[in-house]
């Protein structure tokens, strides 16, 4: 996958995706956000008590992390479209207090978040799932505030992999190249920068980061 201030985490799972086989949170998960999170911090300009949105937070292993950083007076928005998630989602918010997250169940055309709520949003290893992007993409535009950072993070079309059904065939492969995020998403939020090697250590490997600005 975040409203009030600056929260942090909109999560939001918005098409059919590999990680929709999963049934729980992995170790590897775990360690990838732990790992990311300073990061994304910087990248995302998050300061305590802001709200962000983690889109397609699947069992929440960024929603987590990003509540306990944002701190109590910040919002964490964590959206999926996929029951087992949203499910469990709402049962780690509920067990682990985390009371600045609220779960929201997104769609494929829409984020779901109210307009104007986000100081950032981040969308991890699902945007090459997006059956849609324009309407989710002028989704992240309506949620973020002006000067509101969207962090794309994803991996290049893998070799000799079918694109996933219902996904545009211009991705060439199970990913996205970051030249095709750069130009989607131009359209509508400003292109800030890309990183090509994100987080090494990160799962799964060889992702990229796109970030973009909301002038």
């Amino acid at each position: 996958m975040k409203r009030p201030l600056l929260t942090l985490v909109l999560a939001v799972l918005f098409a059919p995706y590999a990680a929709a086989q999963q049934t729980a949170l992995t170790e590897a998960q775990i360690k990838s956000a732990e790992v990311e999170l300073p990061q994304l911090v910087e990248a995302l300009a998050l300061k305590p008590g802001m709200t962000v949105a983690d889109v397609g937070a699947g069992f929440g292993a960024w929603t987590t992390r990003l509540s306990r950083w944002i701190g109590p007076s910040g919002r964490v928005y964590a959206s999926d479209i996929g029951a087992p998630q949203l499910a469990q989602l709402r049962q780690s918010v509920e067990k682990e207090k985390l009371t600045n997250v609220t779960v929201i169940e997104g769609a494929v055309a829409s984020t779901n978040l109210p307009a104007g709520c986000c100081d950032a949003i981040l969308i991890r290893d699902a945007y090459h799932h997006l059956t849609d992007p324009d309407p989710i993409i002028r989704s992240f535009a309506a949620a973020l505030k002006p000067g509101g950072r969207l962090a794309v993070v994803d991996f290049p079309p893998r070799p000799n992999t079918d694109v996933p059904a219902g996904v545009r065939a211009n991705r060439g492969g199970h990913g996205v190249p970051p030249e095709i995020v750069e130009k989607e998403v131009g359209a509508a939020l400003t292109h800030v920068r890309t990183v090509p090697a994100w987080s090494p250590k990160s799962e799964p490997a060889n992702l990229f980061l796109v970030l973009f600005r909301k002038n």
